[in-house]
């Protein structure tokens, strides 16, 4: 049997594409994968904010058409990215272990903050929360894959960035020689949710839904589908400055979120409970 994955093509999508095929061959080792490469509408346009583009699904249209019509059989998407409706006929149908789920602040070595510095992020959520911690800086708009955004870091076009400390670790960048990595707390610089999860989207009822459903993460899954419900029930969108993390422990799951940057709640419930929990949650702060 051979399985078609869709990936993006930055080097980020195709080394969360290769965690997928290792996965997969470790439990299914006489299936064969061919790797189809996808250039989404977030990927070729990126003189413009994510919103002015139409929002998360930029970056999973082209792959969802790509599983619709048969030319592959999987798609690869870093989660934090999935808008909250995917497209009918489809399914999320294994998220892998999750990753760091925090953010980090990158400077270059040895910069000192100072009033006016410019801090890089095309996230309101990361800019909102670097706000508070640095109320002297300035915010600019970046686009662009990981290398790109830390280019121009080094190329002195930003003082500062604000990343997911998932993708350096996946791209082996926490280490860079001519930058700094500093990671922000993660109970106060609350993440997207779902970040840190790689998620796997296939036809429903297919035999490959099948086979990626025995290698999905039980605890990542529970996680994922608890802060897509946060999503859900603030109908939020690319526009809106959601934090939500989770943490699944002896049959028990604790959420925290945000919907403002600005007011946050916690709670902890069973994992039957974990759907109600984050209703509650986001009643308690609209």
């Amino acid at each position: 049997m051979t399985i078609k994955i869709g990936t993006r093509k930055s080097r980020l999508a195709l080394a969360q594409t290769e965690m997928l095929i290792k996965t997969l061959k470790n439990r299914f080792p006489n299936v064969k994968i061919k790797t189809v490469y996808i250039s989404t509408t977030g990927d070729k346009t990126l003189d413009k904010p994510l919103a002015a583009l139409g929002g998360k699904g930029v970056f999973i249209k082209e792959l969802e058409m790509s599983l619709l019509s048969g030319e592959t059989d999987v798609a690869v998407h870093s989660a934090k990215d999935l808008p909250t409706k995917i497209a009918d006929g489809l399914e999320i149908s294994a998220v892998l272990p999750r990753g760091s789920y925090g953010d980090v602040f990158v400077t270059r070595n040895n910069f000192e903050t100072k009033d006016g510095f410019v801090i890089g992020t095309g996230s309101l959520r990361r800019k909102l929360f670097a706000e508070k911690i640095y109320p002297n800086a300035k915010f600019k708009d970046i686009r662009g894959n990981v290398d790109t955004r830390l280019k121009k870091l080094l190329n002195g076009e930003y003082d500062a960035l604000v990343l997911a400390k998932a993708g350096l670790e996946r791209l082996d960048l926490c280490n860079g020689e001519d930058y700094t990595v500093t990671p922000f707390d993660a109970d106060e610089f609350l993440p997207a949710p779902c970040q840190g999860i790689v998620a796997i989207e296939s036809r429903k009822n297919s035999e490959v839904s099948k086979m990626l459903a025995e290698i999905s993460d039980k605890n990542t899954m529970l996680s994922f589908e608890t802060e897509r419900q946060v999503l859900h029930s603030l109908n939020a969108d690319c526009s809106t400055p959601v934090g939500a993390i989770s943490k699944v422990e002896n049959d028990r799951i604790t959420l925290s979120l945000s919907a403002d940057c600005k007011k946050t709640v916690s709670g902890t419930d069973e994992i039957s409970n974990r759907i109600k929990l984050a209703k509650r949650l986001v009643s308690e702060i609209e």
